[in-house]
């Protein structure tokens, strides 16, 4: 190894890239675990058989997609992730106070525990990936959350906009990617009722549910407060929008209204954009 003007050791390019690509996952997996104890996030959560008798929110989003040059394994193989996933995940409870992790409780995907090469979106792209596949399972938990009392305290933005709007029944960037152990979802009780999550793969479809053993005291209503596309290059488009939920109490009254989410997002496909650039 060479050294600098001051004596100090160079390290050559490759060496640096490699030892980066040999200690960086170590490197990320240290750090998610200082906080995941340093905000005491437990590894599991208290099981409950039974159902909580309150339903709070629910939803469910189709496992299948008809798309274009992808193989269907793929996402024959997402089906079994997230069942694996769901199974980790459904009957737990999360008491006053105490706040789940994503990442912490489903683990790191691999093929000893019976992960697939599933469905995963590289810089936009549709490619295939061990535990591809979970990005469903933090949309559908970040969707039922914000239509709750329940806090989201880590939420990741997805980068790119890879659909059209054609069937779009949710607001764009109404989602949570995740990316082990990077990129977590991470949501806590601030209220005084105990929630339980329930999970699964029920056919075609990812289905999910809050409960819990307290009777909501309000609704929520999520809405897209602001929406633009601009065209900054040559054939390259941005879209950006604000998310908002009010928050009404039983008789409908709107007794609040919050900010959820800041979205920006690259385009994968080619908008109608009206005069001006905006959309």
């Amino acid at each position: 190894m060479g050294t600098t003007a001051d004596g100090t050791s160079r390290i050559p390019d490759g060496v640096r890239e490699r030892a980066r690509e040999s200690f960086g996952p170590a490197v990320r997996r240290l750090r998610r675990e200082w906080q995941w104890r340093r905000a005491g996030v437990e590894p599991r959560l208290d099981r409950a058989a039974d159902d909580f008798e309150h339903h709070v929110a629910a939803h469910r989003s189709p496992i299948f997609r008809e798309l274009a040059g992808v193989d269907r394994r793929l996402q024959e193989n997402k089906a079994v992730n997230l069942a694996i996933a769901a199974e980790r995940l459904d009957g737990g409870v999360l008491r006053p106070g105490q706040r789940m992790s994503f990442w912490r409780l489903v683990g790191r995907p691999s093929y000893r525990r019976g992960f697939k090469d599933g469905l995963v979106l590289r810089q936009g792209q549709v490619d295939g990936a061990v535990g591809g596949g979970m990005c469903q399972m933090t949309n559908l938990l970040y969707w039922m959350t914000v239509h709750s009392p329940l806090s989201v305290v880590e939420r990741w933005r997805h980068t790119y906009d890879v659909f059209p709007d054609n069937g779009r029944t949710q607001p764009f960037g109404s989602g949570a990617t995740c990316s082990w152990p990077v990129l977590d979802l991470q949501i806590e009780n601030r209220t005084a009722a105990t929630f339980r999550l329930s999970l699964a793969v029920d056919g075609t479809d990812l289905v999910g549910a809050w409960t819990s053993d307290r009777p909501p005291s309000n609704t929520y209503q999520v809405y897209e407060a602001a929406h633009l596309m601009t065209n900054d290059l040559p054939g390259v488009f941005t879209r950006r929008n604000v998310l908002r939920r009010r928050v009404l109490d039983l008789a409908g009254n709107e007794v609040g209204d919050e900010l959820l989410a800041i979205n920006e997002g690259r385009l994968m496909y080619q908008p109608f954009l009206e005069a001006g650039g905006a959309g």
